[in-house]
């Protein structure tokens, strides 16, 4: 089972439109006014320290047994396209973006989690 998990953050005051951003910042790679740039290095670093024990067949690309996961990066947005990857993986992901105050936006359900913020 294939499940992606989207993560940005939005400027403050901005107009928060999710299925928009969705769309157009995370399939599509467009810039989106309104979402903020992200420290996408740091970000990348953070996930292979977490993920070290896992193989790390590019700087964007893991496996471990029968699980792996992409990253696909632009400015403004991080998705985590994550393939048989298990729940407690999953949150491992959601942790680390989190500690760059971005919430999980998830297609799968149209739902972003952002409660703990500032919206």
């Amino acid at each position: 089972m294939s499940v992606d998990l989207d993560f940005w953050r939005y400027k403050e005051g901005a107009a928060h439109d999710n299925d928009k951003v969705y769309r157009l910042a995370c399939c599509d790679g467009e810039t989106v006014e309104g979402l903020e740039d992200l420290p996408i290095e740091d970000i990348l670093k953070k996930t292979a320290s977490v993920f070290s024990d896992w193989n790390a067949l590019s700087e964007n690309i893991y496996e471990k047994d029968d699980a792996s996961f992409e990253i696909s990066v632009t400015p403004q947005i991080v998705r985590f396209d994550c393939y048989g990857v298990s729940e407690d993986d999953m949150n491992r992901f959601i942790d680390i973006m989190a500690d760059f105050g971005c919430p999980l936006y998830d297609p799968q359900i149209s739902t972003r989690f952002d409660s703990w913020t500032d919206r």
